[in-house]
């Protein structure tokens, strides 16, 4: 039975070729748009959830509250804080760094860039912690002066019109730095322009005297992560002479950073779905309308139907059968067609915009799921056009003019 209703359907919507495809195409358009927003949707989580892992699960992140994590917030870090943090027991290892925008200049070019401040005997966790990896020439060494590491693009992505490699000298705030070595792509447009130098260097060239905007702390135990934490938010909330109320830095474990990108990227995916919902919308309108038509001008072959022994249920499936096929064919175009886009999305992400974020992902779930999607939008479309098809009176319908 289900072949029968499948070939009657097929050969009506190829006596209708025009018409068809014009409905074909709202839902093309519509299964494209929802299978491109949910793939970079799901891509952009898979990506920060790598990066995440790559941070490694025995570190903490101390910040000052409500800093943007350029040095110009009220509430500042100090040396002095990253000194009692080191105290605590559970503490293995300890970094910070300082942040700054500075003028860059090279082969004649000014540009301004975020500068990072790193203390070169702790350099070792800050490179583990941001999985830098080093592209051509070296990282720096404790007692390098006037000399610096910088980010994938300056090489790579002509930062400047002429591109920067190591050895080269380049001055910023009017102070002659050498190029030590250039590190490997992080995927991120603004951290691969980021231009670092010991801390020494750092504070000669911005005097910011023991300003910390970020301090890392490694945990000896990480199964003891909550613990290790909390006896460093007890320590440095006693040694700031805060309480909860007025405490003025956060900590930050990368399960909770995680957990909060997470939250923002389902709001983000409830709202691009939300869109391409309308889209959907406006497919099953025309489907519907088209299912209204078609059951106008085929209420003689309906009466004749039932004039030979249909029954209502047949009708009923043909004309939902129809209209299901509508929405699924659209469905099978439209995965493709979003397949097409997504891939070039993602082409022009890692060539032209030089990220690693927009990725996109294809699960089975999601594929099947469109097609199961656009199959229901269009049945259900069809619905009422269908019942109405089914319950014409075989007279009535013979004669229909």
């Amino acid at each position: 039975m289900l072949k029968d209703y499948s070939k009657l359907a097929l050969k009506n919507l190829r006596k209708r070729k025009l018409r068809s495809w014009l409905t074909i195409t709202g839902i093309v358009i519509s299964i494209s748009v929802l299978f491109v927003l949910i793939s970079l949707s799901l891509g952009l989580r898979e990506a920060i959830n790598e990066q995440f892992k790559i941070l490694g699960t025995d570190k903490l992140f101390i910040t000052p509250k409500g800093s943007a994590g350029v040095g110009v917030g009220a509430v500042e870090l100090t040396m002095a804080d990253v000194d009692a943090i080191e105290k605590v027991s559970g503490v293995k290892s300890i970094s910070y760094v300082t942040l700054g925008n500075a003028q860059v200049e090279f082969n004649h070019q000014k540009k301004y860039f975020l500068v990072i401040g790193i203390p070169l005997d702790k350099m070792d966790l800050y490179i583990n912690s941001a999985n830098l990896e080093m592209n051509e020439g070296e990282y720096l060494q404790e007692g390098d002066k006037k000399k610096i590491m910088l980010g994938y693009d300056y090489k790579y992505n002509f930062v400047f019109e002429k591109q920067i490699v190591s050895g080269d000298k380049i001055i910023i705030n009017g102070e002659e730095f050498r190029v030590e070595g250039i590190l490997g792509a992080i995927g991120n447009p603004s951290d691969d322009k980021n231009v670092y130098m010991s801390m020494e260097d750092f504070k000669e060239l911005f005097n910011s005297g023991d300003r910390v905007d970020q301090i890392i702390v490694q945990v000896d135990d990480e199964n003891k992560m909550k613990e290790i934490s909390e006896r460093v938010d007890k320590k440095l909330m006693q040694f700031r002479n805060v309480e909860e109320k007025t405490k003025d830095f956060d900590i930050s474990t990368p399960e909770e950073l995680l957990k909060n990108f997470d939250m923002i990227l389902n709001i983000i995916t409830a709202f691009l779905v939300g869109i391409a919902s309308i889209s959907l919308f406006v497919g099953g309108v025309g489907i519907a309308n088209t299912m209204y038509t078609s059951v106008l001008e085929r209420t003689k072959e309906i009466g004749t139907m039932k004039a030979v022994g249909a029954k209502n249920k047949d009708i009923l499936f043909i004309f939902l059968f129809e209209s299901g096929l509508l929405g699924l064919i659209g469905g099978v175009i439209g995965i493709i067609l979003g397949f097409v886009i997504s891939k070039t999305i993602e082409f022009i992400a890692v060539n032209q915009l030089h990220t690693t974020l927009l990725k996109v992902v294809f699960p089975p779930y999601l594929i099947v799921g469109s097609l199961a999607f656009a199959f229901l939008i269009g049945a259900i479309s069809g619905g009422i056009p269908a019942f109405k098809a089914s319950k014409l009176k075989p007279v009535d319908a013979l004669r229909y003019e």
